[in-house]
């Protein structure tokens, strides 16, 4: 047999079953049932023994997975992922345009997970997953969570409006400099707080407006559904748009540009942001976020 993967472990504050600490350790085997497979087939050892499901593992061990011609084979997603932040409990990774964050499709953002992250050392590391959606469309920064109890707490986080989201997008026709959105998203409140930041003039559109949008709940398409209602649709938007106004093969100008929250475990205030896309400065031309 020959040699397919290999994990060294790092240190663990406490001993894990080999079981529960495989998931997510190879890229070609991302789930549980994966692994009692594998072991099953005698096709993972540890420091040079079989492995088996009530091994403990404590940091230090040489994991090696074999493959076979017997050996079952694991579809894996290939989506290189850049990783903004990343430590033991959660990651903020940038999506990008025309990817779904989840659901029954094979191309998702959760199902890229497993390949780009690190295994979490914790004991109650679980396959990674994202806290929170982004439109299909919408590009920007995605929290993710990597153990039990972070994806909880970040949870909660969102639900409590303790994580400070903003978002970029360019914006048709004339707008007043700054003002609040406040109609209801599928008879729930919702509320919007924006500023156009730079407008520029387009013989097509009139004026495009490079706006910043703080959303203070998160209703599905609550920032297109507002900016629509205002008569200021996103550019690209292939739903909620003028009749007269449609662009169309360059996507929606939406962009989560920046996250604030402070670190549910370590009190560590973190804040990340992602420049926004050519397509953007494409029209607005070289943009800094960090001075707006």
């Amino acid at each position: 047999m020959n040699t397919s993967e290999t994990h060294i472990v790092k240190k663990l504050e406490k001993p894990i079953r080999f079981q529960k600490y495989g998931v997510g350790i190879f890229k070609t085997i991302p789930t549980k049932s994966g692994i009692k497979k594998a072991i099953k087939k005698e096709l993972i050892f540890i420091d040079g023994i079989l492995a088996t499901t009530s091994k403990y593992i404590s940091g230090g061990e040489k994991i090696e997975l074999f493959e076979s011609e017997n050996s079952s084979t694991f579809e894996r997603l290939e989506l290189n992922l850049e990783i903004l932040f990343e430590d033991d409990f959660l990651a903020i990774i940038c999506k990008p345009a025309g990817i779904l964050v989840s659901g029954n499709k094979f191309v998702t953002i959760a199902n890229g997970l497993a390949q780009n992250l690190q295994k979490s050392n914790q004991i109650d590391a679980v396959k990674p997953q994202p806290i929170h959606r982004l439109d299909y469309p919408t590009s920007g920064l995605l929290v993710i969570g990597k153990t039990s109890a972070s994806i909880l707490k970040l949870g909660e986080s969102f639900k409590n409006k303790e994580i400070q989201k903003t978002y970029f997008a360019i914006t048709i026709g004339k707008m007043q400099p700054r003002g609040e959105i406040n109609f209801s998203v599928d008879e729930k409140e919702a509320f919007t707080k924006f500023e156009v930041v730079q407008t520029v003039k387009s013989e097509r559109f009139d004026f495009l407006n490079l706006v910043k949008l703080s959303p203070k709940t998160g209703r599905k398409h609550q920032l297109r559904k507002h900016l629509f209602a205002i008569g200021n649709p996103i550019l690209g938007d292939k739903i909620y748009f003028l009749d007269d106004k449609i662009l169309k093969g360059k996507g929606l100008y939406l962009h989560a540009a920046t996250l604030e929250f402070s670190h549910p475990f370590t009190k560590e205030q973190i804040k990340v942001s992602k420049e926004l896309p050519k397509k953007f400065t494409n029209i607005i031309g070289d943009f800094d976020l960090n001075n707006k």
